[in-house]
């Protein structure tokens, strides 16, 4: 398991603000979206008392059971039994059948989800990828796991296929855990805490510039001032080195100002 240091949560950060969900997807992910905040409530009652967003609960329950409230969170296998699949024999103690939120708590105690009181972004991001394992950054580091990036610019192809069973061809059929996130927190619905004990430093200030900006420097510096924006809670604008009003209206958020030359500035 890697280390969660500085440059993994920069590296975390930095795909997710300029992850982009692919125009063929947009209307899967909306679908997985919606039903993940219709079961909220189910999501919450599990979470809340382990410590788990519950956001979290519903990235791992689309991956792991297609939303499926009759099979395991462990794996996806039914409830009527415990689980046959890897983790295989859970949950350990009591009967089948198994009611959902009892294997729930199960699965993600097993991993070591609860108790935990970093949930910044590049931690989610960090305990999504390793519950689902390693390999993809230690085996096949030019792709980024599809567990994460599925339906995203992020992600094209290559996948394990089976346990240890690589296809460089593949292409994963599932909506990625952050790539389900970046939609749930461009509605608005969930916002990240801030990293423990860190304060990103200001970038330069650029001027309003609802077009690229052509000048490399200038183009630079707003680049830097939307990856900035993006670290904290709640704003989500697109990485594109155009400080148009999306990155004024962020802007006006943190300062109460807009961008130097908006014209709604006047």
């Amino acid at each position: 398991m890697p280390k969660l240091t500085s440059k993994l949560r920069d590296e975390y950060e930095q795909l997710f603000a300029a992850c982009q969900i692919r125009p063929e997807r947009r209307t899967q992910v909306e679908r997985i979206a919606g039903q993940v905040l219709d079961n909220r409530p189910r999501y919450e009652a599990v979470g809340a008392p382990l410590g788990i967003p519950w956001y979290v609960v519903g990235a791992i329950h689309n991956l792991e059971a297609s939303l499926s409230f009759r099979t395991h969170l462990h794996n996806g296998d039914p409830l009527t039994a415990r689980t046959v699949h890897v983790p295989a024999g859970r949950p350990a103690s009591g009967a089948p059948p198994f009611s959902w939120e009892d294997s729930a708590r199960d699965a993600l105690t097993l991993e070591g989800m609860n108790g935990l009181d970093d949930w910044s972004l590049s931690a989610t991001l960090y305990r999504l990828e390793g519950y689902n394992g390693w390999g993809y950054r230690k085996q096949h580091p030019d792709v980024l796991s599809p567990y994460l990036w599925s339906f995203s610019n992020q992600y094209e192809r290559g996948k394990y296929v089976a346990d240890g069973k690589w296809s460089a061809s593949a292409v994963s059929d599932q909506c990625g855990a952050a790539t389900l996130l970046r939609r749930l927190a461009e509605l608005q619905q969930v916002v990240f805490p801030p990293r423990p004990n860190e304060a990103p430093a200001t970038p330069q200030l650029v001027r309003y510039s609802p077009t690229k900006l052509r000048n490399p420097v200038e183009y630079a510096r707003a680049v830097a001032l939307q990856e900035w924006l993006n670290t904290h809670p709640g704003i989500y604008v697109r990485v594109d080195g155009a400080p148009g009003p999306r990155t004024s209206d962020a802007w006006r958020a943190l300062t109460g100002s807009y961008l130097p030359g908006d014209p709604r500035a006047g």
